[in-house]
């Protein structure tokens, strides 16, 4: 699997964000070989709703993230050169979100017409179950268009791992 590029400050995948769940992205294929984007994460005290529930709108931020990212999957290369910008969500909130434990979400492309996209997303519990989807559309941008800030300024790359 290849690991894709995190930031300093995203709520999302930032690394030096006090408050963002440090979810790692990376490439995968799903059990039919087409492109996919696991997402792992484990959410803390700090990302709930209710008591020991991850916050609705934190689940929607990962799956936003994933799916929006999930372009780049499959497209090999050390640098993304495209990504999504979420024009429409909606999410399903099935089962809650447990905090503390290492969790996965799955996003993948069903639908690329020029600059705008479809994908769908999951969030999963450990017993495989569903806990939260999502289906969205997307206008495709790259970097410089999304911001005209260096990505070195961003702390745009690819970290190590946590140790498990």
């Amino acid at each position: 699997m290849r690991k894709q590029p995190n930031s300093y400050h995203c709520v999302v995948c930032g690394v030096r964000n006090d408050l963002s769940l440090k979810v790692r992205f990376y490439d995968t294929v799903d059990e039919n070989g087409q492109p996919e984007l696991l997402a792992r994460f484990t959410a803390d005290t700090i990302h709930q709703g209710y008591p020991g529930r991850l916050h609705g709108g934190l689940a929607t931020g990962i799956l936003d993230e994933t799916m929006g990212r999930a372009v780049n999957s499959g497209k090999g290369g050390d640098e993304p050169t495209t990504w999504g910008v979420a024009a429409e969500l909606s999410t399903r909130f099935l089962k809650p979100v447990p905090l503390g434990i290492e969790l996965t979400a799955r996003g993948r492309i069903v639908r690329h017409r020029r600059r705008l996209f479809d994908g769908t997303g999951e969030i999963y519990l450990p017993d495989g179950s569903v806990a939260v989807s999502a289906e969205g559309r997307f206008v495709s941008l790259s970097l410089q268009e999304i911001s005209q800030i260096d990505p070195e300024e961003l702390g745009w790359r690819v970290y190590p791992d946590p140790p498990p």
